[in-house]
């Protein structure tokens, strides 16, 4: 049939268009519930034991993450409640109340119930109606009703209507998939005064560097291309808490930050007072880059200064702290921040955390290995050189780690590895002084006449003549205590392919999923037609 008019051509695709939803409703009465499907798996961790149908992700990597929030909360709640006589398990009238906002299969809330002692309430929350069905059933599976509390709820929506002083949580848990950022503005509010906040983010790629512009619009700092992305991320995204937090009279203290697998994870404790939100300027800093070299600096957006009569004064710092081009090497400067540039650890509370974890964990020995590092890294020395790329800028032979360490600690410098990485110098060395170390490593092995000639950053460096020798000879603090007593310190990759995955289907819906199908390869379609 010849169509010649358009009000035929429009009642012929409203007819489609009708026996399309038509055809969708019935398909989608068709299928069944997967939250009644039959095809479950058991997942055994710690002392849990849940079970989850569909195509649930678990990354075993991630038990880490919930052994060390567990060892965490321990010492929380002991602090708490001001007592060790507590008992995991059971209700403790008085104890802490804990937010889980993404609770999904309710595998770390009950954990919680099962693992941490001196808790009074759970709230294991999501906002999927078959993961909440799934959160109860496995709560009955493991006897802690009395304990976890399952909430069908949007996860902002449910801080937000916490935020007053009775109705605050003493712990609120984040972690998402990917960037946490929206969920902060209501987190800071729903944690008590001296509260616990946790926050997780995966979207690594974008707190590493790869995307500055995507890191300002999501964490409000611009993240740099630099071999210490991974204290850098933890910075920012501390940096991003503490703004949230600002607004609402509140400033955070990080206990516990921490670089692990394809994540990053901090602990921080939520306070309230204005006056305190006054000092935040002074512990957050910018950074500049070497375009050339990688040498990095610090500028602080705010400075402190003690009048006579110890009075604290708020000054704004002069600057910039470099020159146009680089001191060291003749190159220009990126500028990357604003970055946490305070302490991210309190070594109090970290020992605590060594000294209490749970002996039943899988990954105690892990845990114990990389806290014995965080305890060990200098507080007051933001971000760290990478040993094997200062010798790569030089094109040169890399020194053994404990003859550099030495040789920063024989001229009267402090050093330490950073927990980020295993070849790290965190120091308060200034720039000048390593690149000099590196120009006496030269003369004792020295470069080709090919590689001298290059015109490179490098180059630039060697051109300048040191100040004074440095000595590589042994120094009794070299190996610290970590390395000397055999921690585990650094976890090699468990499983080929070990990352984040991807996100879990479970409680996604039938109709996304089908979207999803006839999404992938869009792009390319489009492109061939």
């Amino acid at each position: 049939m010849l169509l010649t008019s358009r009000s035929q051509i429009r009642a012929l695709n409203l007819n489609h268009l009708r026996q399309a939803v038509r055809s969708l409703i019935v398909t989608m009465e068709e299928k069944p519930d997967p939250s009644t499907a039959t095809d479950q798996q058991t997942i055994n961790e710690g002392r849990a034991s849940i079970k989850v149908s569909g195509n649930v992700f678990y990354n075993p990597v991630q038990e880490f993450n919930r052994d060390l929030s567990i060892s965490v909360l321990n010492v929380f709640a002991r602090e708490h409640c001001k007592s060790d006589k507590l008992e995991a398990g059971v209700k403790h009238e008085g104890g802490i109340r804990i937010l889980e906002a993404l609770s999904a299969t309710g595998l770390r809330s009950i954990r919680y119930a099962k693992e941490i002692c001196g808790v009074s309430e759970i709230v294991a929350n999501d906002i999927s109606r078959n993961a909440v069905a799934a959160i109860r059933d496995n709560v009955r599976d493991n006897q802690v009703e009395e304990l976890v509390v399952a909430s069908e709820n949007d996860a902002i929506m449910l801080m937000y209507e916490h935020h007053s002083k009775e109705q605050q949580f003493d712990v609120v848990d984040l972690d998402p998939y990917g960037c946490p950022s929206r969920f902060l503005d209501s987190a800071v509010q729903a944690v008590c005064d001296g509260g616990l906040l946790l926050v997780t983010a995966t979207d690594m790629a974008v707190l590493a560097g790869n995307s500055p512009e995507t890191c300002y619009s999501k964490y409000g700092a611009i993240s740099l291309r630099t071999k210490c992305c991974y204290e850098m991320a933890l910075r920012i995204l501390l940096q991003c808490i503490e703004s949230h937090a600002n607004r609402y009279g509140r400033y955070i203290e990080p206990v516990l930050s921490l670089s692990a697998d394809f994540y990053i994870r901090v602990f921080v404790k939520i306070y309230t007072g204005a006056h305190k939100c006054k000092f935040s300027t002074s512990k957050l800093s910018m950074v500049y880059q070497c375009n050339g070299c990688e040498t990095f600096t610090l500028s602080p957006l705010g400075v402190l200064k003690t009048a006579d009569n110890k009075q604290v004064k708020f000054k704004l710092p002069t600057g910039p702290p470099v020159n146009s081009q680089c001191e060291h090497c003749q190159h220009s400067h990126l500028l990357g921040g604003p970055i946490w540039s305070a302490p991210i650890h309190n070594p109090d509370f970290v020992q605590k955390v060594v000294t209490e974890a749970p002996v039943h964990l899988n990954t105690v020995r892990r845990i114990q290995g990389v806290l014995n590092v965080i305890f060990e890294e200098l507080l007051d020395c933001p971000l760290y050189f990478i040993l094997e790329r200062l010798s790569g800028i030089l094109h040169l032979t890399t020194p053994p780690m404990m003859e550099f360490r030495s040789a920063i600690l024989n001229a009267g410098y402090r050093v330490s590895f950073s927990h980020s990485h295993k070849t790290s110098i965190k120091t308060d060395a200034p720039p000048k002084v390593i690149w000099d170390i590196l120009r006496c490593w030269e003369r004792l092995h020295p470069l080709s006449d090919k590689r001298r000639s290059e015109k490179s950053a490098g180059n630039n460096i060697l051109a300048i003549k040191s100040e004074k020798e440095y000595s590589f000879s042994s120094h009794p603090h070299a190996n610290p205590p970590s390395r000397r007593e055999g921690y585990v310190r650094f976890q090699e990759n468990p499983l080929p392919y070990w990352g984040p995955g991807t996100r879990s289907t479970t409680m996604v819906g039938d109709a996304k999923m089908q979207k999803s199908k006839r999404n992938q390869g869009k792009r390319k379609r489009t492109v061939s037609e």
